[in-house]
This record gives C-alpha cells, sequence and structure tokens, in this order.
C-alpha cells in the first residue's frame, strides 16, 4: 500500500457538552459479530489490526444502608465498536501505526466519548464531533512515534470504525478500507476509497470500471498519520434496521474478491465466524497478495 503526499485538513467541530433535546423510547440491539485477519500469501508481516469491542453502562455500589444492595448495577443499554485498520509502511512502521491508531481510537471512545444516546440532534452532532476527533488524535500519535524513532518516518494506516447505540451508527473512516451494509438482499457500501483513482472516478475522468485495473489504484491521498500531520475523517449516521449485517474490511479483500461474492456470502450467513472465513478463504484462493482482515456484525433491534 502507498501513500501519496496530498492531506486534506478536516474541519474542527465544535465538541462542547450540550443539552438533551429531548428523551427518546430506547431501543434495544442485540449484537452478534466475528472477525479475523491473515497475512495473506505473499507478506511476510501482517500489518492488518481489527478490534470488536461491547460498552457497558455500569454502577458499582462502594456502600448502602439497603439490604443485601447489589454491588454491581449494569445498564441494558450497550454500546459497539468495530474498528478496521490497514498499516502502511512495511518495515518503516505499517504494523506500529495500525497498532497505535486502535489502541488511541479505544481509549478515546472509553474515557472521552459520550456514547449513550438518549436524545437527538446536538448530542448525535456531538458524538460525531468525538469520533472525528478521536481519529485526529490517532493522527497525532502516529506522527508524534514517528518524530521519535526516524526508522518510522511516513508510517501510516487506513481506519474504518464502526460505533453503534440501540439502531443509531456512526461510521468514520479514513482510507481505503471500507464498511458495507447488508440489507433485505442488497450490499451497500456505505464508505468512499480516498485513493487517487477515487478521486478520478470522482471527477468524471476515469470510470469504475477501468478504476478496477488502473495502474495507480493503490495510491491513498488519506490516512490516519503518513507524511504529513492532518487527516480528512468522513463520518456518517445511519440507521439500523433489523436483520442488518455490517461489514469492515481492509482492501485486501475488496481487492481479491468482487462485492457480488461478498454480497453472496452475507446472504448465504447463518453463522457469523464460518462467513468470515468464507471471505478470508476466497481471498486466499485468489492469491491473497495482500494482508487480509474482515469483521461482521449482525444487528437484532426490538
Amino acid at each position: 500500500m502507498s501513500a501519496a503526499h496530498v492531506r486534506p485538513v478536516a474541519d474542527e467541530l465544535d465538541t462542547g457538552e450540550f443539552q438533551a433535546s429531548g428523551i427518546r423510547d430506547r431501543v434495544h440491539a442485540e449484537v452478534s459479530f466475528a472477525g479475523a485477519t491473515h497475512p495473506g500469501r505473499i507478506r511476510e508481516r501482517n500489518e492488518d489490526q481489527y478490534l470488536i469491542a461491547k460498552l457497558a453502562k455500569s454502577m458499582r455500589i462502594c456502600g448502602s444502608s439497603l439490604p443485601e444492595a447489589e454491588t454491581i448495577k449494569f445498564s441494558d443499554e450497550e454500546g459497539y465498536l468495530l474498528m478496521v485498520a490497514d498499516g502502511m509502511g512495511g518495515v518503516a512502521g505499517g504494523k506500529e501505526a495500525s497498532t497505535l491508531a486502535v489502541r488511541t481510537v479505544e481509549s478515546f471512545v472509553l474515557d472521552a466519548v459520550k456514547w449513550f444516546l438518549h436524545g437527538d440532534g446536538h448530542e448525535q452532532s456531538a458524538l460525531s464531533a468525538e469520533l472525528r476527533h478521536a481519529l485526529q488524535r490517532a493522527d497525532r500519535d502516529i506522527l508524534q512515534k514517528a518524530e521519535m524513532e526516524p526508522r518510522l518516518h511516513g508510517m501510516g494506516t487506513t481506519l474504518t470504525v464502526a460505533y453503534s447505540v440501540g439502531d443509531d451508527m456512526f461510521i468514520a473512516h479514513a482510507g481505503d478500507s471500507r464498511a458495507y451494509l447488508y440489507r433485505g438482499g442488497h450490499l451497500e457500501r456505505m464508505t468512499s476509497d480516498h485513493t487517487l483513482v477515487q478521486l478520478l472516478v470522482d471527477h468524471g475522468e476515469l470510470s469504475p470500471e477501468d478504476a478496477k485495473e488502473h495502474p495507480r489504484r493503490h495510491v491513498i491521498t488519506n490516512v490516519v498519520g503518513g507524511p504529513s500531520p492532518g487527516v480528512q475523517v468522513d463520518i456518517q449516521r445511519r440507521k439500523l434496521h433489523d436483520g442488518d449485517l455490517v461489514l469492515l474490511c481492509s482492501d485486501g479483500l475488496t481487492e481479491e474478491v468482487p462485492e457480488p461474492e461478498i454480497a453472496s456470502a452475507l446472504a448465504d450467513c447463518r453463522d457469523l465466524n464460518a462467513t468470515v472465513h468464507r471471505l478470508i478463504e476466497a481471498t486466499l484462493a485468489r492469491g491473497a497478495k495482500d494482508n487480509v482482515t474482515v469483521v461482521v456484525a449482525r444487528y437484532r433491534i426490538e
């Protein structure tokens, strides 16, 4: 994976606290998930990373006059965090960059994000801004480490994050690792690749068909870290429906396995682990020239 020296700087958003506009009816989601990563058949190192996490609100009782007070109480509201990162830099630090990015966002979400949504509007805008700042923090951390260790200069990583509470999902994205939604027999790509070829497609200078074989399709224009500071973070919010499947993956999958075959695997999904390994095996069967990472989650909405 290579990165072009094209780094648009994201607009800063206000992350101040807002009053919720009103309490809404809580929507409960049951989420099941699976993930795996493989170095592929060519690369000696696996520079991909993934993370799946559940966040639960809890209260620890330290003392009470109530008889038989429970020591720890948990809310039935839970948040879910999915991440896929594809490091770039090879021996110069791709694995270090993807590891640091995932750990930074994980810590930021745990410590800083107001992640329980009880309203809309301002509260959801604040959460979007906090996710943006999480990726910007990762960008700064990677650049700082590269400055301290010259051998790591230029290291960077893609990073795609899916964060959900109830039936609200927020996608934060930089690079060309993708997020897909499979719903009602239709596969929808929810992210747009930050690549030179995608820019040409967007400007009508290249067809999507020609883009698949373009010799510079691996040139990334926007990553976390990389040769210069500043990361453009795309944020979007989606409403989840009962039965939705969400797929996060590195380009090791999408470079080898066409989207109709990905859709077929998700359509046949009964066991999430089996589906993840089916997609990885499909990549390996085609030569797997790059590392490949796949995360799949199924959402049951009450």
